[in-house]
């Protein structure tokens, strides 16, 4: 399969993608245009056969617009409207009011418009600003139970031949889905049970929580981990912090290597950053939420579950890993990097 077939198969799985978002909003009384998907899909139908690297970049973004989009839909009042409506009808009435009872009542009158007028016009502005501090909340919230399967930034083939179509197809699709399904009905779940006062089975939904939230988060980064024209070395701040933290960038990846072999079973391995020592660490995790450090944030990630590899390489972990390196997209560790180090707590 060459680039352009690579491509069209891409923007193909998109388009579906975004049928079935729309599929469910409908479902869901919503409307399509509120979160873009009308946008994407109408820019793929006219788009035509051709796709430049341009082209696929801006669908990217738009598909990731459409996706934070739908995991919460504004809910747009008309306050402002209503209040402009009021205002109109009061100043008929006071108008007519003026007319009648002469040019003392008027002149009231005009004192308690202009008091009453800028007590309006400061409650309007300070809805206003509650209104839009409260969209922005909506757009980077997700409701108990609402959490979607994010779609893979490239084709399924496009890691080959690293990582084979039927390994990210499956991956993608069966485990990181499942991962969803578990976190959307375990935290449906204990919202029942703060609803009904009922904390029987507590225990068992929040270790269902911290397994499949854990497995949900850990493989949305590991998706934006990975570029077709991944591989090489990271740039700039980033590598320079490695330097610093591991003496080099061989040294940094003979580490992170090792640590990924070594991983006891299924988990994966990570390169952090922490904010209470301000640097860089290398951790494991088993399954994957065991045998980690708290207070860190995730910047690289590898999957060493069986599932990730082991249609394409059997029992071989460290070719996998060796393999893996190719496809690192060290411009998304970067970016995850310059916004972590922005947190910096006081170091002990």
């Amino acid at each position: 399969m060459n680039e352009q077939e690579r491509i069209q198969q891409y923007v193909a799985e998109v388009k579906e993608w975004g049928k079935q978002v729309e599929q469910i909003l409908l479902q869901r009384g919503e409307d399509g245009g509120d979160c873009r998907v009308d946008s994407l899909l109408s820019y793929i139908e006219h788009h035509g056969d051709a796709w430049t690297e341009d082209a696929i970049y801006e669908l990217q973004r738009m598909v990731d617009e459409v996706y934070e989009k739908a995991l919460v839909f504004q809910q747009n009042g008309q306050s402002a409207i209503r209040q402009e409506e009021s205002g109109i009808e009061e100043r008929q009435q006071t108008s007519i009011g003026q007319e009648e009872n002469g040019i003392e009542e008027r002149q009231q009158t005009v004192v308690r418009q202009g008091e009453s007028g800028t007590e309006e016009r400061q409650q309007a502005a300070s809805e206003q600003e509650e209104e839009s501090e409260a969209e922005e909340r909506q757009q980077t919230y997700v409701a108990a139970g609402r959490h979607v399967l994010p779609p893979l930034p490239y084709s399924y083939d496009a890691l080959e031949p690293h990582i084979s179509r039927e390994i990210m197809r499956l991956h993608h699709t069966k485990h990181h889905q499942s991962y969803v399904d578990g976190l959307n009905k375990a935290e449906k779940m204990m919202k029942k049970a703060r609803e009904t006062n009922d904390y029987e089975l507590l225990k068992h939904w929040e270790r269902e929580a911290a397994f499949h939230g854990s497995g949900h988060y850990l493989h949305t980064i590991f998706w934006n981990n990975m570029h077709p024209k991944g591989g090489g070395q990271p740039r700039g701040e980033l590598l320079e912090q490695i330097k610093r933290d591991f003496g080099s960038f061989e040294r940094f990846k003979r580490h992170f290597t090792e640590a990924a072999k070594s991983v006891e079973g299924v988990g994966w391995a990570l390169l952090v950053w922490s904010p209470r020592s301000h640097r860089l660490e290398i951790l494991q995790t088993e399954k994957h939420q065991f045998m980690t450090q708290w207070d860190t944030i995730p910047l690289l990630v590898i999957d060493v579950w069986e599932h990730a590899y082991y249609l394409q390489y059997k029992n071989d972990r460290a070719a996998y890993i060796n393999s893996w390196w190719n496809v690192v997209h060290w411009r998304d560790v970067e970016e995850r990097f310059e916004q972590a180090r922005k947190l910096r707590w006081k170091p002990f």
